[in-house]
């Protein structure tokens, strides 16, 4: 469904470890990173796509995280859940939400949300 995600940061060094710190709990490989850009991507794998990108916005004005928006990873356990939400906090994140079932979604809906360095708010799930 998805070619690529991009997400604006402003302080793109900030946002590089915290997002490298999030990703690497759940196995999702740097594809590539341009300083003088600046952006970095993770690709999806098998298949290179769909892509997420970090970057400073194109128009070069500042960032502004959304009202109402939120990006979703998948993790194949419970475990990379909790892994991911420890690593946003320690990597300058704030908490949004502690991993654990939210029956209201479904029955094995298992997620933690939290806030980028930027704001931008983030979920980790697991549906199994």
């Amino acid at each position: 469904m998805f070619s690529h995600i991009v997400t604006g940061v402003a302080d793109f060094e900030r946002a590089l470890r915290f997002y490298g710190a999030v990703l690497d709990t759940l196995g999702i490989q740097q594809r590539f990173v341009d300083r003088s850009r600046p952006w970095a991507g993770w690709q999806s794998s098998p298949e290179p796509r769909p892509l997420f990108v970090i970057a400073a916005p194109f128009n070069r004005e500042p960032h502004q995280a959304g009202n109402g928006q939120m990006l979703a990873f998948l993790a194949s356990t419970r475990e990379q859940v909790d892994r991911a939400h420890a690593a946003a906090l320690l990597n300058g994140g704030s908490d949004e939400g502690a991993p654990g079932l939210r029956p209201e979604y479904h029955a094995h809906y298992y997620g933690a949300y939290f806030r980028d360095p930027e704001g931008n708010k983030v979920c980790v799930v697991c549906h199994g």
